[in-house]
């Protein structure tokens, strides 16, 4: 039998089951979608009004809520991946449930228990992603969860298309809301050979523990120069992190050197924007305006939308490259605009109601997942991941994920009363919104792109520093050069200067300095 993950075996590992959890989040969010019309769900369950259908999808979304918050409480207690294994406990306990269930009650508390899962996971994935991947591939791994995402998403609705052909049997809906547990359970089983995040070790004390887990994520021993600068930086960051503040709540909603509430507000200002920016009311209304505007039969109304589906997939697999190369901030500038754009555009396509005129306005809510999934499909579970510091970066990207799916109850409830009041003028709330981000993100938004998270850290202690009158680029070069200082010092106390490694790490160093 070989050894523990290593290296790259680990980063894989770690990447796949991270990506099974959001391809898990991916199937939850389409999977009710297709099962509303499913003939034999229908009489099983009396034949629910439009009223009953909504609570049974928006308990889901209450659960989420509750899923974020409780992360809040223990996420910090646990740690990375025992709260993992606990949201996908919730998950498969939910899935059964809701593929067993015979009365609305039954079906309604499944719905809630799988929510609670899917809250929990989509706020600590992320941050264990984060938090065991190098700088430069950061971005990168949250971007491929999201890609994860599009392709559960995708999946679900293929299937829900496939069961289309057995509309009299319980299988074509028992089976769906199953094969939610069996996601939950392979990403629950990958978790015993992965490693918990070296920061949350660290922050624990557990600084033994955080000395190995860096030497497997880095594949080299114990002893190791880099393994030793690594821990003991990670170490400073936090004691540092000690010195300007202390643990609590009130802390959350102080700024100070390190501008905790700033910072919080960062990633949670960017959920808001990927919620209130539409990206709900083109999931829904893609299939209502193929069916209306151009007398598509439903099942081909969603085979076209699964076709779209397919298409917002290649383009999170896009942002997986273009998410570093770019950046964070120039990337939502990006979105906000071409959102806006393919917002006004449906707004004044479906305004004319012309034929050809209505065929412009599908063409931009397709074009609208180019921009979205280069933009805000991953950033909005990126940013708060790594915007916020050590302390705080449990309760700042659970509060961004409250937010999000608060966001995401708010858009859905009010979608069928805005289309139904004010017909294609609602896209144009979303056109302004979009809009108005641009400025905001210029304005306000700090890149993280290739940056360590103790990088990250530093840059807001320097901006902030008492008399400092940088700007956040001019802080961002002085906080390199000083993390990098601070790993030639280590390489150099910790280690010693006559090992040949030594020598080679710190000239390294110098020269990134330089």
């Amino acid at each position: 039998m070989g050894g523990p993950l290593t290296g790259r075996a680990l980063t894989i590992g770690i990447c796949t089951s991270s990506g099974l959890g959001f391809m898990l989040f991916g199937y939850d969010q389409g999977v009710f979608g297709g099962l509303l019309a499913n003939l034999s769900f229908l009489e099983t369950f009396n034949q629910p009004g439009v009223t009953m259908q909504g609570q049974i999808v928006s308990t889901y979304t209450l659960g989420c809520i509750f899923g974020a918050l409780l992360s809040i409480v223990v996420g910090d207690v646990l740690g990375r991946r025992k709260s993992i294994a606990l949201g996908c406990t919730f998950l498969t306990i939910g899935g059964l449930l809701q593929a067993t269930s015979f009365t609305i009650p039954h079906m309604i508390v499944g719905r809630i228990v799988s929510g609670l899962g899917i809250g929990m996971n989509t706020t600590v994935i992320p941050m264990w992603q984060s938090e065991t991947s190098r700088p430069e591939l950061r971005g990168r791994m949250v971007a491929f969860e999201l890609t994860a995402l599009v392709f559960g998403f995708v999946v679900t609705n293929w299937m829900n298309f496939g069961f289309t052909y057995l509309p009299n049997s319980s299988v074509s809906w028992r089976f769906p809301l199953a094969f939610q547990s069996l996601l939950a359970i392979g990403t629950m089983a990958l978790l015993p050979m992965l490693v918990e995040s070296p920061r949350w070790l660290s922050l624990k004390g557990r600084h033994d523990d955080a000395q190995v887990v860096i030497s497997r994520l880095l594949a080299k021993p114990l002893d190791d120069v880099e393994v030793v600068s690594t821990l003991e930086l990670m170490i400073e960051t936090i004691a540092r992190e000690k010195e300007e503040s202390t643990v609590g709540w009130r802390e959350l909603f102080k700024n100070g050197r390190l501008q905790t509430s700033r910072r919080i507000m960062l990633g949670v200002g960017v959920n808001i924007m990927q919620q209130i920016g539409g990206v709900n009311i083109v999931a829904y209304y893609l299939p209502v305006v193929l069916e209306r505007s151009f007398g598509f039969t439903p099942r081909l109304a969603l085979i076209l939308s699964a076709c779209d589906s397919m298409q917002w997939m290649v383009w999170a697999a896009v942002a997986m490259w273009a998410i570093e190369k770019f950046g964070r901030v120039n990337l939502m500038l990006f979105g906000a605009a071409g959102q806006s754009l393919c917002f006004a555009m449906a707004a004044i396509g479906l305004g004319l109601g012309t034929k050809a005129m209505n065929g412009v306005a599908v063409a931009f809510i397709f074009l609208y997942y180019f921009f979205f999934g280069l933009s805000f499909l991953a950033i909005p579970f990126l940013y708060p991941s790594e915007i916020n510091s050590n302390q705080t970066r449990n309760s700042g990207a659970a509060i961004a994920m409250v937010t999000n799916w608060c966001g995401v109850y708010l858009i859905v409830s009010i979608i069928p009363i805005g289309i139904q009041n004010i017909g294609w003028r609602f896209y144009i709330i979303f056109a302004v919104l979009n809009a108005f981000w641009i400025p905001f993100i210029w304005y306000f938004y700090v890149e993280t792109a290739g940056l360590s998270l103790d990088e990250i850290d530093r840059v807001f202690e320097i901006k902030h520093a008492p008399g400092s009158t940088l700007t956040y680029k001019q802080a961002t070069v002085q906080a390199k050069a000083e993390v990098a200082e601070e790993q030639v010092r280590i390489r150099r106390t910790s280690i010693g200067g006559e090992k040949k490694v030594s020598h080679f790490l710190v000239e390294k160093a110098e020269d990134d300095i330089a």
